[in-house]
């Protein structure tokens, strides 16, 4: 039974390169366990509003692989919530461009950049975050709704109905989706 196949070696071995980690660029790779964990609590942190053990929690990751894409995104979105002097903004906004120059083909970046231009009330570049995101990650359901709120801020409401069509296709067992629709259908003037 262990007979071997003559070229089954040889086509897994040309088709899986080995290359050793060191040699790879940290942008491109998925983080280890250890790391996804710490990550995963950077999010936690942000959400909870806890930003200096995010931060310092981001900066552990950061040791270890500078140049995550991610974690550099999440450390900017937490800077540019902290608040204080404008510094820290444009800190934040250098962080998430180095995000993104690192790892332009992640939705996460995309919407965490869409995050900070909201917090900035900057809602047209939101949106075009937004909408790079979800060419990367179709449907993903919490891009579809911030997207939905930063075309509503703007009165973009057939765009609006759209969205939010899209996820009541998606998620049809909220009602708030329903909801939305018919709202949406309403400022559209579409009354049935």
């Amino acid at each position: 039974w262990r007979r071997r196949v003559p070229g089954v070696v040889a086509f897994f071995s040309s088709r899986t390169p080995r290359v050793a980690l060191s040699t790879m660029t940290d942008g491109d790779m998925t983080l280890p366990p250890k790391e996804k964990t710490l990550f995963n609590q950077v999010i936690r942190s942000y959400e909870q509003k806890t930003y200096k053990k995010g931060l310092k929690l981001a900066d552990t990751i950061l040791k270890k692989w500078p140049n995550h894409g991610e974690t550099l995104a999440m450390k900017g979105l937490i800077l540019g919530h902290m608040g204080g002097d404008s510094e820290n903004n444009v800190q934040a906004h250098v962080l998430i461009k180095q995000a993104l120059k690192n790892d332009a083909s992640s939705h996460v970046c995309w919407h965490v950049y869409g995050l900070l231009h909201r917090n900035d009330r900057n809602y047209a570049d939101a949106i075009k975050c937004y909408r790079s995101a979800l060419k990367i990650d179709v449907g993903n359901c919490q891009i579809l709704r911030d997207l939905s709120h930063m075309q509503i801020q703007l009165r973009l409401v057939d765009e609006y109905l759209v969205t939010r069509h899209e996820l009541l296709e998606r998620e049809p067992h909220k009602r708030a989706n329903w909801l939305a629709v018919i709202t949406a259908q309403h400022y559209a003037g579409a009354h049935a």
